[in-house]
């Protein structure tokens, strides 16, 4: 069986997420969406398990796809499940400096261990949530953005994090 996992903060999950997360789960058997502590980015909107149960709800007809949590390091997390690839999405060039290094590093520590890169769709190539939280913080229509089934949750999120800010 071939196992991919495909990491990410998914803080909140969007649309091109998921659309990246489908299509892995035609190139493999089993997909693992693992959130991931990303300490780069100190302050989530959500916490892990709510990421979870966004990304749950959003992927319910991918039958083969599983979602987890994560805060060690991938290449270990790829290795003690039998995952033989990482997949990551691709938004634009700016992109792949970083994901290439990380999936040298993560090639050094698993020799076993495959990055495979998927582009995203030109329709979502604008799309991160950082873009989601900044729109939705203004107030600004985010629901072509997000998963419909999970929506009214990160719209609700956003407004109650903003009324402090």
């Amino acid at each position: 069986m071939k196992i991919a996992v495909c990491p990410g903060s998914f803080d909140p999950v969007t649309i091109g997420h998921v659309d990246v997360i489908r299509r892995a789960a035609k190139l493999f058997d089993r997909v693992v969406v693992v959130v991931m502590t990303n300490f780069n980015k100190p302050s989530s909107y959500f916490t892990a398990e709510e990421r979870v149960e966004l990304l749950q709800r959003s992927l319910t007809e991918v039958e083969n796809v599983t979602v987890e949590t994560s805060s060690g390091l991938l290449a270990e997390y790829c290795r003690e499940i039998g995952a033989c690839a990482v997949v990551k999405g691709l938004r634009a060039v700016s992109d792949f400096e970083y994901e290439f290094q990380q999936a040298l590093t993560n090639k050094k520590l698993n020799p076993e261990l495959e990055t495979v890169f998927i582009s995203a769709s030109t329709e979502h190539m604008y799309l991160s949530s950082s873009v989601v939280k900044q729109v939705g913080g203004f107030g600004g229509d985010i629901t072509e953005f997000v998963p419909e089934p999970v929506c009214e949750d990160i719209v609700k999120r956003i407004k109650e994090r903003n009324r402090f800010a």
